[in-house]
């Protein structure tokens, strides 16, 4: 039950791209690129050089090249090879034994390895999540993001796109850094992915998103926090207390709007109950977690 030939198919384009139903946008502080089974067995059902592949290992170079930029975690997974009928369960009446224990076969593609600070987690099943510690690691490490590229579209990668969102885990789901079987399943897991459980996205789109959102977070600084406060006051920067209540200094409702317009671009989940609760530069500042 070898994985059959796949006949060559162009990558998705922006205007193949489904619309998305929620509107998140992924942060660098918040997420883990997740190279979902790039080993070569999986690899070898495509003509090399063609389209997908050609396209699928240069945009996750790109992604993973940025992520390394950026600090953002990478973590692979990786089947292993002959697999104990027992621990390979279900999976052999769909798909035979599986992959040889062999490199040929077991490794990541060559020029997407992964690097000695990158994570590898083995995997049993379709989902990323089954059977492994992907779960602690992205709690242990403060994130909440997936990142999601890699093989086969709808098979492994959907079902750890729903899986990650039935564990409030927000997926982008890298529509172009993916590829499957044929042109239509391709298309049913980003269409499935935009409506029900994740973000479709382009490559293109993340990583410019990712270094917006890279460049605000640099760009903002406690300082300039302070600036924008005693403008909106009338007030030298000498006057400021961090911990004083600035309610009441004159900071009232409408100018507090204000700020949440602007730090939103920042911090999504800024908003004018979570400022109001603790009207203090201090407090401020925390919200906007843009500091260690």
């Amino acid at each position: 039950m070898a994985i059959s030939a796949v006949v060559p198919y162009p990558m998705p384009k922006p205007s193949d791209f489904p619309e998305n139903k929620v509107s998140w946008k992924p942060e660098p502080k918040r997420s883990v690129l997740l190279i979902h089974d790039m080993q070569q067995y999986f690899l070898d059902a495509y003509l090399p050089g063609r389209p997908p592949v050609s396209e699928l290992i240069e945009n996750i170079g790109m992604l993973k090249r940025e992520s390394e930029k950026l600090g953002i975690p990478v973590v692979y997974t990786m089947q292993p090879g002959g697999q104990n009928p027992a621990d390979r369960a279900l999976l052999s009446d769909f798909w035979g034994p599986g992959l040889s224990d062999t490199p040929d076969e077991t490794r990541i593609a060559d020029n997407l390895a992964p690097s000695e600070k990158d994570t590898i987690f083995v995997k049993w099943r379709y989902s990323a999540f089954k059977k492994t510690k992907l779960q602690d690691f992205l709690q242990s490490n403060g994130r909440d993001q997936v990142i999601l590229c890699g093989i086969y579209a709808h098979i492994g990668c959907l079902l750890t796109a729903c899986d990650a969102f039935m564990q409030d885990l927000k997926v982008f789901f890298v529509g172009d850094a993916m590829a499957d079987f044929s042109p239509e399943h391709h298309k049913m897991a980003m269409d499935y992915v935009a409506n029900r459980c994740g973000v479709t996205i382009s490559t293109e789109l993340l990583l410019h998103d990712l270094k917006s959102r890279d460049t605000n977070e640099q760009g903002l600084s406690l300082e300039l926090v302070r600036k924008q406060i005693s403008e909106i006051l009338g007030e030298s920067l000498t006057d400021q207390d961090d911990d004083e209540n600035l309610m009441d200094r004159g900071f009232d409702s409408i100018r507090m709007m204000n700020l949440v317009e602007q730090w939103r671009v920042i911090e999504p989940d800024i908003n004018f109950v979570r400022l109001a609760k603790d009207p203090t530069i201090s407090a401020w500042w925390k919200a906007l977690s843009l500091h260690e």
